[in-house]
């Protein structure tokens, strides 16, 4: 095995001997044997142990124990204690969810931290097998099928080649030491009932079952390459980046014959899984939403927007009347003209005896109106929202210039003609938005 490890090394992972590494080391045979082929294949990894304070005083020992192994090889260590069950709870999460997201947190805290380039966990062939079983249960798309990625962002696992049996059987030969969690033998939840009870029986059936397998899974990863090709062929035609998002014409939906795989696809990395949420919005009226815990999903006219749901304070900025520039929320430039000449969308001249200052840079409300340079009268902003064809995102979006409450300038978009310069204009102070 450790010649099969090192080779698989060589042909796909060369770079990790000029690396700072981490090893999640539990303490089971697994990550112990992962630990023993990569001091051997001469690389020296840092090792991370989480104690879930789950096995009352049994994760205590293990903790110690990974401590005083880690000084025998003179490795450095970092252990970490969780209150595993109050977070769970707390997030309404089972104890294995709870805890997956506590270890992997901590190792990106970590890698950050203390400058890793890599985090190695001892995940393998049996461990893919168990997860691809999961999820033909929960009814999952093609890429859930592909088990568990060798590489996904910093994490790492060269163990996927291998079955564990053939982890056992080494540190078996190799004498090699590793920590028993007892619970692993319980049938109670469902990775564990696959694997004691349901993949020895496949096994049995077949000696060459793990090859098959991995070929399967190339396959299915092969088929994934080329759907996801297609995906981002059709994703760099048709989503449209804004300053906010993207911006999506659902008529490019019109006579896909596999539309529920394409929106799923394309919308569920958002959080947006619901099929039927999805086809609804796209008959919607103008102006209906979706919302994901990270995004929003606009019906717009004939265009569906997306964008993130992080967004711009809606906070004053104040102005005061000395300031030569801004920087937030966003670039504005001040500075005194000594002659009246035309502005642009990008700035406009201003007779500062006009001004009540501080000016203040806000959004909008509804019951705000200005006197758009040109129209000759009054007009409310949300006319002249509709009448420029602002899309709700761009609504929420445009930030106001204001003197008291009067609008100034929808910034780079029209200005309130009321205080503008004229040729008889003695103070006059150019304003420049720069975006």
């Amino acid at each position: 095995m450790f010649q099969k490890f090192k080779i698989h090394l060589t042909n796909h992972f060369p770079q990790l001997k000029d690396q700072k590494l981490l090893l999640a080391l539990s303490g089971g045979v697994d990550s112990c044997v992962l630990l023993d082929l990569c001091l051997k294949s001469g690389l020296r990894p840092a090792v991370a142990h989480c104690n879930f304070q789950l096995r009352g005083s049994e994760s205590d020992r293990d903790a110690e124990w990974i401590t005083n192994l880690s000084e025998r090889k003179g490795l450095e260590c970092h252990t970490q204690t969780f209150g595993t069950q109050v977070y769970a709870l707390k997030k309404k999460l089972s104890i294995q969810v709870a805890a997956r997201d506590l270890r992997y947190h901590w190792f990106e805290s970590l890698s950050q931290q203390e400058g890793y380039d890599l985090i190695l966990t001892a995940h393998h062939g049996d461990d893919a097998l168990e997860t691809f079983m999961i999820n033909v249960m929960r009814g999952s798309g093609l890429r859930g099928l592909l088990g568990i990625p060798e590489q996904r962002g910093k994490i790492l696992r060269p163990l996927l080649p291998f079955s564990r049996d053939e982890i056992k059987a080494y540190a078996i030969d190799n004498k090699i030491e590793w920590r028993e969690d007892a619970s692993n033998a319980k049938t109670d939840y469902l990775r564990n009932a696959l694997r004691h009870d349901v993949i020895p029986q496949w096994k049995k059936r077949d000696p060459n079952f793990d090859g098959q397998f991995q070929e399967t899974l190339k396959y299915l990863g092969q088929a994934q390459t080329v759907l996801d090709a297609v995906l981002t062929d059709f994703k760099k035609q048709n989503f449209i980046p804004q300053e906010e998002g993207f911006k999506i014409a659902t008529a490019a939906f019109e006579g896909i014959s596999l539309l529920d795989y394409y929106l799923h696809a394309l919308f569920a990395p958002y959080g947006f899984g619901n099929l039927a949420d999805l086809k609804k919005l796209m008959d919607a009226q103008s102006g209906k939403q979706l919302f994901s815990e990270s995004h929003r999903l606009i019906k717009n006219r004939e265009f569906l927007l997306l964008s993130s749901l992080e967004k711009s304070s809606s906070e004053s900025y104040i102005i005061n009347a000395d300031m030569s520039s801004i920087g937030q929320p966003l670039k504005l430039v001040f500075s005194y003209e000594k002659s009246f000449k035309n502005g642009d969308t990008k700035s406009l001249l201003l007779d500062k005896s006009k001004l009540k200052f501080p000016l203040t840079l806000r959004k909008w409300k509804q019951s705000d109106y200005f006197y758009p340079n040109g129209l000759g009268g009054k007009k409310k902003l949300s006319k002249f929202f509709k009448d420029e064809k602002f899309s709700i995102l761009d609504k929420e979006s445009q930030w106001l210039l204001c003197s008291g409450e009067d609008i100034v300038w929808v910034v780079g978009k029209r200005a309130d003609q009321r205080f503008l310069a004229t040729p008889t204009s003695e103070n006059i102070w150019l304003v420049r938005f720069d975006d």
